[in-house]
């Protein structure tokens, strides 16, 4: 890999880029890969009508999409009151005790701070007791620096310390990291290639549906990140640990991934000596749902890194599992699906 994986998480997780307004974040990863790409040239890239940054490397074997959701949750104001408090609605899902006096950025820079009417009992708390301060003195001063439609992102300083990287939106900033490694590491292969980043997932997987409709393709490859089953006293058991490799997915609420595809996966963390852990998540979905389902089908599988606090300004994860997520799919894609 040509690039540190720290700093290319730090700069895609401090890129604004909530649900539908993936710009920026798409300009970031395209400056990313114009400097670690080598032979960009054999690429061509566009952004679509649904921001859906799409890169495509022409072969003549197999059609293949690896898709991963560029966009990220966050909040939206919806209200502005006389002195200047602000009321929000989600965008995407978002953990209530995870918000409480949690920092948030807007795209212009203004920051502010979530909290909650005290009148509430904290037990009781819902998402309609919590308001956004600005430190606005009235409504005048709130809307010269914010409307109503605003976007705002968590606002958090990410860290690397020994393997684990920790911080806001690795769902699903790794899952673009790992394809930029991907296609940074990718040399020969038969397919017909394609890398999309998609947008709008966290609402509803919905670039992807239109991506994968304008590909079409015969195979595809979802990367996003999935829940562990190694914190204390999980409530629902899962065979995912951080930290031991990448995860295959075997199946999820949105999708049964395709048998040919997890075993082109697991045959091609074997040649790489990979190590591999197989995931079925209970709740959630991911790309990989609506993908599967594009025109006549396609035979849809994913690669998921494990990841604790999912959702929340400090998920964490394993860099060697970033690392051998990446390796693995050029296994994959390298040996042309044929395994």
């Amino acid at each position: 890999m040509k690039f540190d994986i720290f700093e290319a998480f730090r700069t895609l997780s401090m890129t604004f880029g909530p649900s539908g307004r993936e710009h920026g974040i798409a300009e970031t990863i395209t400056e990313i890969i114009a400097e670690v790409v080598p032979h960009i040239g054999d690429w061509d890239h566009h952004t679509d009508a649904m921001n859906n940054l799409i890169y495509h490397r022409s072969g003549e074997g197999k059609k293949v999409l690896l898709a991963a959701h560029m966009d990220s949750i966050g909040i939206v104001v919806t209200h502005i009151n006389d002195n200047g408090f602000a009321r929000f609605a989600q965008v995407g899902g978002l953990m209530l005790g995870d918000l409480i006096d949690c920092r948030v950025r807007f795209a212009n820079g203004t920051r502010g701070v979530i909290s909650f009417e005290e009148k509430t009992e904290y037990k009781n708390l819902g998402f309609d007791n919590l308001f956004l301060d600005i430190g606005a003195k009235d409504k005048a001063q709130a809307e010269a620096s914010i409307q109503v439609g605003d976007f705002a992102v968590f606002d958090g300083e990410p860290f690397a310390q020994g393997d684990i990287l920790c911080g806001p939106y690795l769902d699903n900033r790794i899952g673009c990291l790992t394809l930029i490694a991907a296609m940074a590491q990718i040399e020969q292969t038969d397919c017909d290639l394609y890398v999309a980043f998609t947008a709008q997932e966290e609402v509803g997987l919905r670039g992807a549906q239109t991506a994968a409709f304008a590909v079409q393709p015969e195979y595809a490859i979802a990367v996003d990140v999935t829940d562990t089953g190694d914190m204390p006293e999980r409530k629902y058991p899962m065979a995912v640990r951080l930290g031991e490799g990448p995860a295959v997915k075997v199946m999820d609420r949105s999708v049964i991934c395709d048998h040919d595809v997890k075993h082109t996966l697991y045959h091609a963390a074997e040649q790489a000596g990979i190590p591999v852990q197989r995931e079925i998540m209970e709740f959630g979905g991911t790309d990989t749902g609506v993908i599967q389902r594009t025109a006549g089908g396609v035979k849809a599988g994913a690669v998921s890194i494990p990841t604790r606090y999912i959702h929340s300004p400090n998920e964490m994860a394993s860099i060697s599992d970033i690392r051998n997520a990446a390796t693995l799919i050029v296994h994959a894609v390298s040996g042309g699906f044929e395994k």
